[in-house]
């Protein structure tokens, strides 16, 4: 399994960005960079983030709108509001919530 003492959040973890309005709940976590170079290269250089961290992958939601994003450590915060996370995919990859975190059923 991954090696989770690297990253600061954990899979069901609710997060939010640090420069963009948007939050979600974390489903997968790659410890460093794993997108494409043309992906990396599309994000404006003064927000660019270092490839040599965790980045996590999302089920994101903003406004009315849902998808998933691909997001370095340094640009997430934790979201302590407990709102749900309304995107059609939670109720296929976790079991439940509880308090502001997602669950899995182990398996």
């Amino acid at each position: 399994m991954a090696r989770s003492d690297n990253a600061k959040f954990s899979i069901g973890d609710v997060v939010k960005h640090r420069h963009f309005d948007f939050r979600g709940v974390i489903y997968d976590v790659d410890f460093e960079f794993n997108n494409s170079e043309e992906w990396y290269q599309s994000i404006p250089k003064e927000v660019r983030p270092r490839k040599d961290q965790p980045f996590y992958h999302l089920l994101a939601e903003s406004n009315e709108v849902t998808y998933e994003a691909y997001v370095s450590e340094q640009n997430l915060l934790l979201d302590k509001s407990k709102e749900p996370v309304r995107h059609p995919l939670i109720e296929e990859i976790f079991s439940g919530k509880k308090g502001s975190s997602y669950f899995k059923i182990s398996n």
